[in-house]
């Protein structure tokens, strides 16, 4: 049996304080496994990015539990979480977050430095990662130089870098128009069919169910409904 990447069990995240207290998630329980491209979808405020967040291991949940490769995250100090998103999670955001002095190439390249890369070695591993999302002749321009959709997948490119084995993104193609949406799909897609990763797609966009294997709705922070998508088992 394959264990999973990133396990949520009955995970339930209270937000603030008081009468103001609301529970974005509520006993929520997910399976990412490898080769799988899950789609969370679900209207805005469902706790989407809330469960995204906690399933990285940025969040905390108030009750419930996380296992990351099957190991339990209860009662890791911040810098013992912080070391397994390095080594097991890449994220890709909506708004890209590049830095804009620097390529494409150092843009990539950084997320290994700061974990201890050998930079002759980083900048190996960051030009290959950028060949995987189709921008190795990309590698010295710099974020104003690209288009949108050129942009995301250096992104993409980051969150592969370190070989995680999860990558969560969150709205990647709500930026982007159709045919750039879909784009990006195809590259997050041929990620999670080499079988050494799990992606988990937040989205409220139909346009790219096609790409999914498993679609899970969120609603009022509970899953209200999931099946495979089409042609799936």
């Amino acid at each position: 049996m394959t264990v999973p990447v990133i396990e949520a069990i009955d995970v339930v995240k209270s937000l603030g304080t008081g009468p103001g207290r609301v529970e974005a998630v509520r006993g929520v329980s997910l399976s990412l496994i490898v080769g799988q491209l899950t789609l969370l979808m679900g209207p805005s405020g469902s706790g989407k990015t809330t469960l995204l967040s906690i399933l990285g291991c940025m969040l905390s949940p108030t009750s419930g539990t996380i296992h990351v490769l099957g190991h339990p995250t209860a009662g890791a100090q911040p810098e013992q979480l912080a070391e397994l998103r390095r080594k097991h999670v890449g994220f890709v955001f909506q708004s890209y977050h590049l830095f804009p002095t620097l390529t494409s190439e150092e843009n990539v390249r950084i997320a290994l430095e700061v974990c201890g890369e050998r930079p002759s070695r980083a900048r190996v591993k960051a030009n290959a990662a950028l060949a995987t999302v189709g921008l190795a002749h990309k590698a010295n321009a710099f974020p104003s130089e690209l288009s949108a959709g050129e942009q995301q997948r250096v992104a993409i490119a980051r969150a592969i870098v370190g070989e995680a084995s999860a990558i969560l993104a969150d709205e990647p193609t709500a930026a982007l128009d159709s045919s750039n949406g879909h784009a990006i799909m195809s590259v997050l897609s041929g990620i999670a069919k080499d079988r050494s990763r799990a992606v988990l797609v937040v989205t409220h966009d139909p346009r790219i169910l096609p790409f999914a294997d498993r679609t899970v709705r969120l609603e009022d922070g509970r899953i209200v409904g999931g099946q495979p998508s089409a042609g799936q088992p």
